[in-house]
Parts: C-alpha cells; sequence; structure tokens
C-alpha cells in the first residue's frame, strides 16, 4: 500500500541533530533500538504490531520540493543539508521481531543501523506507529482471550483519535484476535472481513420495529441479525425477530440469523433472549452483544451465565482506555567508525531507564516440549555456547542464575532491510493473527492470565551484564 509523504512527521530536535551529525560526523554509524519499558494494564506481555506500517513508511521514505522550501525558510538548516535530504537514498539496515510476536518490557523489536543523519531521523515515526499499533494489538488479545472463543468485532472507528488511529488500530485489533472490523476501509487496504448489521436509526426511520425488520429481511435474507433493543428487549425486540424468522424460514432461509443487544442488563437479557428464542425453534439464532465492552466486562458476564455468541466491541479497545500508552523509546546503543562498534549507555537514577548497551541479538529459548522457557539478550559479536551461564534480568528474581542446559535458542529478529534495500516479505494480516496465537500458546500459561500474571523471564548473557555494569561504573559520578 502506497502511503502518504509523512517524512515530516518527526520532532524538530531530530533535524537538527541530523543537520548537527551532517556537518560534524557524516560518516559515523549509529545502532537504535526500540524497546518498550512496561507492559499495559498490568498484564503479561505486549503483541507487537505495526511492522508493515513502519516498512511502507521506510520504503516510500523522501522529502518533496515543498518539505525542503519549507525547512529552507525556516532558516535553522545548513543548504549542503537540505540539498542531502532533497537527494535522500536511506541506506539503513533494519532488523525486526516479526509482526504478533509476544515480547517483553526492554526486548529490542526494531534495531536500525545507519549513517548517524540518517537513523536519528527514524525516531518520531518509528515510535508512532509500534507504539499505537502494539497497544491495540494487546488490547484486543486481552478481550479475545476472555471471551472463549467466542468471536469478537472491532467497532470502534467513530471513537477513536483520528482516521488513522481507526484504520491502522483496526489492523491491530485484528492481530491480537479480533475476527473482523467494521471498518470498510481497514479491511479494504489489509484482506480483513468487514463485519456489521444496523443502527437504531433504521428501526427508527420506519413506522414499527417490525416494520423496519421486515424490510431489512427483504433487503438481506441471508444476513438477518436484527438490532433489538431500540424500545424493549424482551418485550418488543426479541418477538419481533422470531416472528421474522419465522417468516424466512417458511422461505427456506434459516442461517444467519440472530440478534444485537446494544444496551441493558446484558446477563439477564441474553440469558432471557436465548429462551425466547430456543423455546420459539432458533437455537441456531446468534446473540451478539456490543455497549462499551472491555475484558473486565466480558469476563463478569460471561461468569455470570450470560448467553453471548459474539461481541462487538468499540472505544475501549481501539483507544485502550484503560491505559492509553505504551512506553516505547528509541535509544542509541552503539556507535561504529570503521570496523570499530562502540557501546553507549544512558544512565538514570532507575534502573528501567538506563539502557542496554551494544548491537545486540534477541533468542526465545525453548525446551524440549517446544514450550518457551525465557528470551535471552546477548551481543552480536558473542557465540552463546550450551554450557553458557544466563543472568535473569529482573533483580526482584530469586534465582538469578541458569545454566543453558539443552534448550533449543530461536532467533526472534530478522533482517528487513539490508543497506536501505527491503528483503523481507510481509504476511498478509491473518497470517500474523494465526502465528501470534501460536507463539502466545507456547508461552508460560501463567504468563498469560489477565490479573496477576508472572514475570516472563528475559535473561541476559555474562558478557553483556558486564558490560552494562562496567558501563555504569565507568560514567557515574
Amino acid at each position: 500500500m502506497k502511503t502518504r509523504n509523512l517524512s515530516l512527521l518527526l520532532d524538530l530536535y531530530e533535524l537538527t541533530m541530523a543537520n548537527g551529525f551532517f556537518r560534524e560526523q557524516p560518516e559515523k554509524i549509529g545502532y537504535f533500538d526500540l524497546y518498550f519499558r512496561k507492559i499495559p494494564d498490568k498484564g503479561g506481555l505486549v503483541v507487537y504490531a505495526g511492522l508493515a506500517q513502519v516498512i511502507n513508511y521506510l520504503d516510500e521514505l523522501h522529502f518533496s520540493d515543498s518539505d525542503i522550501e519549507y525547512l529552507k525558510d525556516l532558516n535553522i538548516f545548513d543548504d549542503a543539508f537540505l540539498e542531502y535530504l532533497h537527494d535522500f537514498d536511506f541506506k539503513c539496515d533494519v532488523w525486526s521481531v516479526e509482526e504478533g510476536t509476544p515480547v517483553f518490557p526492554n526486548e529490542p523489536l526494531l534495531t536500525v543501523r545507519g549513517p548517524l543523519v540518517q537513523v536519528q531521523l527514524l525516531e518520531t515515526m518509528l515510535l508512532n506507529i509500534v507504539n499505537h499499533e502494539s497497544l491495540i494489538a494487546t488490547k484486543a488479545r486481552r478481550i479475545c482471550m476472555v471471551a472463549r472463543n467466542r468471536p469478537v468485532m472491532e467497532f470502534g472507528s467513530r471513537r477513536a483519535q483520528g482516521a488513522d488511529a481507526a484504520t491502522y488500530g483496526a489492523r491491530a485489533a485484528v492481530i491480537g484476535g479480533c475476527s473482523g472490523t467494521a471498518n470498510v476501509l481497514s479491511a479494504k487496504l489489509f484482506g480483513l472481513k468487514p463485519l456489521g448489521t444496523m443502527a437504531h436509526s433504521w428501526i427508527q426511520s420506519f413506522s414499527s420495529e417490525r416494520a423496519a425488520f421486515q424490510a431489512w429481511m427483504k433487503v438481506y435474507p441471508h444476513n438477518c441479525l436484527l438490532l433489538v433493543d431500540t424500545y424493549d428487549v424482551l418485550k418488543s425486540g426479541v418477538p419481533n425477530a422470531i416472528r421474522i424468522f419465522k417468516e424466512l424460514k417458511k422461505m427456506g432461509i434459516s442461517d444467519h440469523i440472530g440478534v444485537r443487544i446494544d444496551s441493558g442488563d446484558i446477563t439477564v437479557l441474553t440469558q432471557k433472549a436465548r429462551k425466547l428464542l430456543d423455546d420459539a425453534g432458533f437455537k441456531n439464532a446468534t446473540i451478539t452483544v456490543s455497549n462499551a465492552l472491555d475484558e473486565d466486562v466480558i469476563q463478569n458476564v460471561l461468569e455470570e451465565g450470560a448467553s453471548i455468541d459474539s461481541f462487538g466491541v468499540g472505544e475501549k479497545l481501539i483507544t485502550a482506555s484503560s491505559d492509553p500508552v505504551l512506553s516505547g523509546v528509541y535509544k542509541l546503543v552503539a556507535t561504529q567508525e570503521n570496523d570499530v562498534i562502540t557501546p553507549k549507555i544512558k544512565l538514570s537514577n532507575t534502573v528501567e531507564k538506563t539502557t542496554i548497551p551494544g548491537f545486540k541479538r534477541l533468542y526465545r529459548l525453548y525446551d524440549e516440549e517446544k514450550r518457551a522457557r525465557g528470551d535471552l539478550l546477548c551481543l552480536d559479536s558473542e557465540k552463546v555456547k550450551e554450557s553458557s551461564n544466563i543472568y535473569n534480568s529482573d533483580p526482584n528474581k530469586t534465582q538469578h542464575v541458569k545454566q543453558l542446559h539443552s534448550w533449543q535458542l530461536k532467533p526472534l529478529q530478522v533482517q528487513i532491510f539490508k543497506e536501505g534495500t527491503l528483503i523481507y516479505r510481509t504476511p498478509k494480516t491473518m497470517e500474523i493473527q494465526a502465528f501470534s496465537k501460536k507463539a502466545i500458546a507456547e508461552l508460560p500459561s501463567s504468563c498469560l492470565r489477565l490479573k496477576n500474571p508472572d514475570i516472563y523471564d528475559v535473561y541476559w548473557t555474562g558478557q553483556l551484564k558486564d558490560l552494562r555494569l562496567k558501563m555504569i561504573e565507568e560514567f557515574s559520578y
């Protein structure tokens, strides 16, 4: 998909630093890691999403004549730098975790290597994409998990913070497990299933609820999902729906019938609606509910015995309203001159804001039963041996040191761009969803709980641990 020219969607300091790099360190190479520090909603994992949009952005990255004219009018950039931007030629290497992978704090999701003047320019847009789509995919995964294999439809476009948030958020929601979206543009762009029924305005526009249902039946006899809460669910909506279903049955049509409830006491209404439908001989009629749902509401009504076949989830999914920020950052971890790579670190008074230096690789550790036992972060230059000691990165863990034993190491990052050339094929969205479900199922079940999940183990090699400690000591005053 071709995207708009978003090259100026960046913070000014990226341009001013790039201008300085161009003048003072034009040949120096930088390595940046993109990672997050905290899992939203105190959850057990984040579902990584947004890579396809990152690829589109990088593949189309250029500065138009009007961009250059605008920057020139600011009177803060060298003419030679503006000429460089005008003829911009992306020359970076990019490695990424595959989209849909469950990931954990401080793991490099994206690593970018290239001229400092280029890699610095990417910060805002990469974070904008990954933070947003990973956040929504993660929220969707939580909602779909408690739905107990019932379909969850993404219904949130009208409450999203803008058109892009609606369109790309719908894609992310499907990666997180949703069965489809009401957003037709997103469905078209990303090969998704557009889903939807009717609004209350349809029923209100007719002389009666029954007349509205009959008209819908004539237009969509094989997709007769009727909204039954415009007036009264049990006294009017469901009885009128049953009358329509009987008419369809006389016509020999009995597939794709059902009701949707968008207000009221979900548990009581769905239980009573189910009885009315069953008693009328329509046990195949589905019940869909919507109206400000999230994982907590869904879990509660199902535990109360609500009779629900599918969910439509809107604002609380598309805005991730319970914890609407993913704390992704983009940090310099190394520089390179000639063939010499020099690790870099950023210190802080808090452990979580002190970066992990060096050009690194990320592995997932599997036991003989193909179950994930943890992740391992190591320097790119080191060879990890089977007998190596590895160190838990969480200082609160009691068992801090382990030996690799016979665990299988699976690389989590793949190369996306090589010297600016795209070498990766982006899977289709539903392929990413299937991959994500499989990868999540490999994790310890204790990490998947909605409430109070166990912290997944992320290990460092001794060489990486020692490098970080040495650099902390070196730069501490």
